[in-house]
């Protein structure tokens, strides 16, 4: 068995504990930005022959993110091909473990994340793939407005800064307007939703090449997150660039509570490549929420489906990282359309319409849901914030 504390993370004492433990290193706790292992979350591990039993200590018993956290430690051990059974202890933590966790969030919060105008309720979520050219944008904006279509109030933040095409698939086109110094989104209405966007697009020509390098990809992407006025969204969209460079590493920096969905394509090319971007969201203590297959199998006039780019892909991905698998969207020349004439499916009706709203529905209920997270670890973050800001140097929580 492994136990310990949340100043002393679990020991192994055995290879297969050991195996547990690092897989648990992949749940994150998306609001402070770090392990449940490191934060002292998991109290011990157990396991004789294929049957696991994890103890994990939550700040308190009701905490909104319990379910979450739950969905995400039985994903990662379940993914252990040995695995045969597993139980998970929920406890709460005692005042010694919270002073503790207490401790490890005031020094992230002094040393790590800068202040963002992203709303502290906001669930954040970057769109992520290992390469270009399997239609990250689309499901980007395809998620937005499918979300919106809920009611609820999306930012979408077009961190791709070079490939910028989030104005053309939506539709918006116009100048970004400054308020007391800041930059305003353009909004766009969908249903009873709202939809609002920073991009370069606005600020460049659609044709205009961007050639910025390193920090300066990094500064303009941190405008969009501190000198704009996102007011009172429910998500904020991030659509990344390709690849595992730069701007990825500095949102880990500035947004630590940043959750990552990563979109692959079926080949197992892809599929390999796109575990890339996941293994450098978990090294930048980012939690993965799950994965989005796109261009799935092609089904033609007469109502024969092919698989022309393979099968699966979507699939093994998500059951290697241990994460669900949140839709597959199908090959469809309506979903290429809809971009160059800036009308998403997703807005409209038929069977690409109906897919991006059981995506939305997945995301928005099971994979981040929107949680008022009173007493939980938001609350302590609160107590972070105002004891950083007031220079104390040390406490410690109730809870």
């Amino acid at each position: 068995m492994t136990s310990g504390s949340p100043t002393n993370p679990p020991l192994p004492s055995s290879g297969r504990e050991d195996e547990v433990l690092q897989s648990l290193r992949a749940v994150i706790d998306p609001e402070l930005g770090d392990t449940i292992v490191d934060l002292g979350m998991v109290r011990s591990i157990a396991v004789s022959e294929g049957d696991v039993v994890v103890d994990v200590a939550l700040t308190i018993a009701a905490c909104p993110l319990r379910t979450q956290i739950e969905k995400d430690v039985r994903g990662q051990v379940e993914a252990l091909e040995w695995v045969r059974s597993l139980e998970i202890r929920i406890a709460a933590m005692d005042a010694d473990e919270r002073a503790a966790v207490m401790a490890r969030a005031r020094w992230k919060a002094r040393e790590d994340a800068p202040d963002t105008a992203v709303p502290a309720n906001a669930r954040i979520l970057a769109i992520a793939s290992g390469k270009g050219g399997v239609g990250k944008s689309s499901v980007t904006v395809n998620l937005a407005v499918a979300l919106a279509q809920r009611g609820l109030t999306i930012g979408i933040l077009d961190a791709d800064i070079w490939g910028f095409s989030v104005p053309r698939l939506l539709g918006m086109e116009g100048d970004v307007e400054a308020r007391q110094g800041k930059m305003v989104p353009l909004e766009k209405p969908v249903g009873s939703g709202l939809v609002r966007v920073l991009s370069m697009g606005f600020l460049a020509g659609e044709e205009q090449a961007i050639m910025w390098r390193g920090l300066v990809l990094n500064r303009a992407v941190q405008q969009f997150l501190q000198d704009a006025h996102w007011g009172d969204i429910d998500y904020l969209l991030i659509d990344l660039p390709p690849g595992t460079g730069d701007v990825q590493m500095g949102l880990a920096r500035m947004l630590p509570r940043t959750e990552m969905l990563v979109v692959t394509t079926p080949p197992v090319a892809a599929q390999k490549v796109a575990a890339r971007a996941a293994d450098m969201a978990r090294k930048g203590y980012l939690r993965v929420a799950g994965v989005i297959e796109n261009m799935s199998d092609f089904t033609c006039e007469h109502g024969s489906t092919y698989a022309l780019f393979g099968t699966g892909g979507g699939q093994r991905l998500a059951r290697s990282l241990g994460v669900p698998l949140i839709g597959s969207i199908p090959l469809h020349a309506d979903l290429a359309a809809a971009g160059d004439s800036g009308l998403p499916v997703a807005a409209g009706s038929g069977e690409l319409a109906g897919i991006f709203a059981e995506v939305a529905r997945v995301v928005a209920e099971e994979v981040a849901p929107l949680v008022q997270a009173q007493g939980c670890t938001a609350r302590l973050i609160e107590r972070v914030e105002a004891a950083v800001a007031s220079g104390e140097a040390g406490g410690s929580s109730s809870g």
